[in-house]
């Protein structure tokens, strides 16, 4: 546990208008900065568009939905089942092919 522990850090986020305390693995310290840097500059540009129009929570509404539509589609892009299932044919072919 202990060992656990070391390998924790414990780090402020500033995210849009808030600071955030939390306890990150070492080693992902930097994509949670870079996540809180993302969210902030989503928010800010919302902001600056829907100020007047929208309400706070809209544009953080907003802000998630554009970040999380970025994710899926990456996350589409990504999937490598077709390229699985494709193989899995050649693969069949192929032992066939070698079985004659």
């Amino acid at each position: 546990m202990a060992e656990e522990n070391r390998d924790m850090l414990q780090i402020r986020l500033h995210v849009y208008d808030t600071e955030i305390p939390v306890k990150v693995p070492r080693e992902e310290e930097e994509y949670y900065r870079k996540a809180a840097k993302l969210i902030s500059d989503t928010v800010n540009s919302y902001s600056s568009f829907y100020k007047t129009r929208k309400t706070e929570k809209d544009i953080l509404y907003m802000s998630l939905i554009d970040i999380a539509l970025k994710y899926e589609m990456e996350a589409g892009r990504n999937d490598t089942a077709p390229y699985s299932d494709i193989l899995g044919t050649l693969t069949s072919e192929i032992e066939e092919a070698l079985k004659k």
